[in-house]
């Protein structure tokens, strides 16, 4: 059995910080594939340690190595000068990073605040969008080396999470082999493609921190960055607007554009779009077999998501003969 106070002083440790002001441990809710605890030491400071599955666990395939693909995240948060969390140390089989302030967004927001902060969200994304990267793909290298071109590394991010489904006998609403012929009429609109940029790919709401510490609400992190990868700007905008339209949170576009974010919904980005709404969709119905969901989440996950598939599907049967 796990020693998980003898794990965190060791963490500590190699972090370059004394073991001995450790003085409170705790779990932390909300995660759904690491282990994630917070840890305080005597002098309040406050941090976050991520501790992967064992290897046997299963997992989807671009889920391997998910940490150094957050660590990555978290250094150019810090170089595109957005509020997240501050990579501390990364080690064997751990990562440690500061603690954010807030609470994960929720409903209590007035309509006021909620404008604001869509809008301010929108600045600190279109901030992260700027930072670049060397290639294509998971910087995890679960998936292989980073490709040259877009097109090379989501078709085999696609791919991979098709094999997945498969694999554990995912339950979606249309067939395997009819969703990667939909996919495949679309791939000539990731051609335009061509800067591989910082993407989060899980900016739904509860990876958002609200902090009221100060005052006024404000954008308190963007936590959780291990689904990130190097590609297109406009796949951020799926989780945006997780089971919803981005084109229609004008606050938030508001905000991304004054920070000189490109949002065009034009034919070939709608298809894009389109396919990055699948690609999310797909992992969200086949992540549940290998994390062993029970029957009664499954079918709350399958209610809400498979329409959703099934639309991005219909929206790139129907536009994407308007692309060559």
């Amino acid at each position: 059995m796990v020693d998980s106070w003898e794990r965190a002083r060791h963490v500590l440790r190699e972090a370059g910080l004394d073991p001995g002001r450790l003085a409170r441990l705790a779990p932390m809710a909300g995660g759904t594939y690491n282990t994630v605890e917070e840890l305080r030491l005597t002098d309040g400071s406050r941090y976050v340690l991520k501790i992967p599955p064992d290897a046997a666990v299963p997992g989807l395939r671009h889920e391997r190595g998910l940490l150094v693909s957050e660590a990555e995240f978290y250094r150019s948060a810090a170089r595109a000068g957005v509020t997240a969390p501050r990579l501390v140390a990364r080690g064997d089989g751990f990562l440690l990073m500061t603690a954010c302030p807030g609470e994960p967004w929720d409903a209590t927001l007035t309509d006021a605040e909620h404008t604001a902060l869509r809008t301010e969200l929108g600045r600190q994304v279109a901030r992260l969008h700027r930072e670049t990267g060397p290639g294509f793909g998971y910087p995890s290298g679960a998936l292989g080396p980073l490709a040259p071109d877009w097109r090379t590394a989501f078709t085999a991010m696609f791919d991979a999470v098709l094999d997945d489904a498969r694999r554990y006998g995912a339950e979606l609403p249309r067939l395997l082999d009819v969703v990667a012929r939909t996919a495949a009429s679309a791939y000539g609109a990731l051609d335009e493609v061509t800067v591989p940029c910082l993407v989060h790919f899980d900016l739904w709401r509860g990876n958002i921190l609200v902090d009221r510490s100060a005052g006024p609400a404000r954008v308190g992190g963007l936590i959780d960055g291990e689904r990130m990868f190097w590609g297109d700007p406009l796949a951020d905008f799926v989780s945006l607007a997780l089971l919803g339209d981005i084109r229609r949170d004008e606050a938030f576009l508001d905000g991304y554009r004054e920070a000189g974010g490109r949002a065009r919904f034009d034919v070939p980005a709608r298809l894009r779009l389109a396919l990055y709404r699948a690609y999310l969709y797909l992992i969200m119905l086949t992540e549940t077999v290998p994390r062993a969901a029970g029957e009664e989440q499954r079918r709350r996950v399958r209610q809400a998501v498979a329409p959703e598939l099934v639309a991005a599907l219909d929206e790139i049967r129907a536009t994407a003969g308007a692309v060559g």
